[in-house]
């Protein structure tokens, strides 16, 4: 029998202490991987959608919240900004581009968003099908929207109000679908895209406009309020004064995204630490456990050592036959752990809402998940040395007179 044959017996022969040293192991590979793999993707999702963005402009409140639903569209925005004052910003001699938001409304628990044809340009976004928005009340769909929803060109949909999927629909102002965009892996895919005069069409008879006097319309009409408002600056060096001239100057908030990342990636950053100490936790114990086996395994096989020796093993086949039992244990946990880490991102994912599903995916497969079976095989490795050692240095006469 080969050496992979007979650690693959010895291994079996012991199996309650097999299955909890694998039990261990595997639990200890799929926190490694399942931590490193939502780390890498949440934090590539973010720098992707942040690109072009050098500020961000909405109404006073927290930073954060301005950035986590003016870009990433994860949170509730902190109020709303008036058209004149952005259209005095688009003025400041430091700023090269600006894109109005404009949030209210969803389909099936996918944003809503008023703007212009900048924020597809934003992102290099190409359309599948049709084209753009020409006129208020057409819409395009992001890919995962489309995909989700089934909807395709020319259809029609009401959008809910708010940004809860159970809101009131406005039923008297249907869109029709004029485009699907292809998918770019960025936040474009989540969006429903629309004329920012389409939301304030659609909220102007939620609040009775129709029954509202000439003065009153016209009065509405010079307040015209967006959500925000994304901005691009002609030079970095606008990074140091525009935001503050905004919280200081406007009534305005400026957000920088950059800065806010850095501040939310920290806060997730201890989050995922203690998950990922706890995984290398759960790894050490495992490969302390391979170690008590296996040096107990070589105790109670002295007998059965010696004689391979004398029947002419050599003694680095004893070792081989070591590292083996604890290479094959840490294969198979690897094979387990793996799958476990893509089961669980598959779940989780499973249980965002619609608008935050392309944050987390299964079976993404990242250069950073090469820590995991590296760590692993080191682990099994450095557990089995000591054993392998004191194996190859049995007194083979002393071990046959004592039995």
């Amino acid at each position: 029998m080969n050496t992979l044959g007979l650690s693959w017996r010895y291994l079996w022969s012991r199996p309650l202490a097999t299955v909890l040293n694998l039990l261990l192991l595997t639990l200890g590979v799929a926190a490694m991987a399942f931590v490193l793999s939502a780390r890498e993707q949440i934090t590539h999702s973010f720098e992707r959608d942040l690109s072009g963005i050098d500020a961000v402009i909405g109404a006073k409140g927290s930073p954060i919240q301005l950035i986590m639903s003016g870009v990433f569209h994860l949170d509730v925005p902190p109020g709303n900004i008036r058209l004149a004052d952005l259209e005095t910003l688009r003025q400041h001699p430091q700023v090269a581009r600006i894109i109005p938001l404009s949030l209210g409304d969803n389909l099936a628990g996918y944003r809503v968003v008023g703007t212009t044809h900048d924020y597809v340009a934003l992102y290099g976004a190409e359309l599948a099908q049709g084209q753009l928005w020409q006129q208020p009340m057409q819409a395009v769909l992001g890919s995962q929207v489309a995909a989700s929803t089934g909807l395709g060109l020319g259809q029609r949909f009401v959008g809910v109000h708010g940004l809860d999927p159970s809101g009131k629909a406005h039923e008297l102002h249907p869109y029709t679908i004029t485009g699907i965009l292809a998918p770019c892996r960025c936040v474009l895919d989540r969006l429903v895209l629309t004329a920012t005069e389409s939301v304030w069409l659609v909220h102007d008879d939620l609040h009775g406009m129709a029954q509202m006097s000439p003065e009153e319309r016209a009065s509405i009409e010079a307040e015209r309020e967006v959500t925000m408002a994304l901005i691009s600056y002609h030079s970095p060096l606008a990074a140091v004064t525009f935001p503050r001239f905004v919280n200081t100057q406007t009534n305005m908030q400026a957000a920088a995204p950059a800065l806010e990342l850095t501040r939310l990636l920290t806060l997730l950053g201890a989050g995922t630490q203690v998950l990922q100490g706890f995984g290398l936790t759960l790894l050490l114990m495992a490969g302390l456990s391979i170690f008590v086996a296996l040096w107990a395994a070589v105790r109670e096989r002295e007998t059965d050592l010696a004689m391979l020796r004398m029947l002419g093993t050599p003694a680095r086949r004893l070792v081989g036959l070591l590292l083996a039992e604890a290479l094959t244990l840490a294969l198979l946990a690897l094979l387990l752990g793996l799958l476990l880490a893509q089961a669980l991102l598959a779940a989780i994912a499973g249980w965002l809402p619609p608008g935050s599903t392309a944050l987390l995916q299964a079976w993404h497969w990242s250069p950073v998940l090469l820590w995991v079976p590296f760590t692993a095989l080191l682990l099994a490795a450095l557990a089995a040395a000591l054993p392998a050692w004191r194996a190859q240095r049995l007194d083979v006469m002393t071990l046959l007179n004592r039995s």
